[in-house]
């Protein structure tokens, strides 16, 4: 068990609730579902159980991959 610090809630569009936090001693940021919506369909969405973060678009990650290097 690691520490986390709250970054924020997101609403998704199925209706779940999806809390963001960065771990301290790593710095990676984790999104847990915090609440199922009730006519949330899809079956990775459990409560307290992890989500993966929705792929960036081509070209966003091509413009922080310039700036980076």
């Amino acid at each position: 068990m690691s520490l986390v610090r709250l970054l924020g809630f997101k609403s998704l569009e199925c209706g779940c609730l999806a809390g963001h936090y960065r771990e301290l001693a790593t710095s990676r940021e984790v999104a847990y579902i915090e609440e199922k919506g009730v006519s949330c369909s899809v079956h990775g969405h459990r409560r307290n159980h992890t989500v993966l973060p929705a792929r960036a678009p081509r070209a966003t990650v091509s413009v922080l991959t310039a700036r980076a290097s």
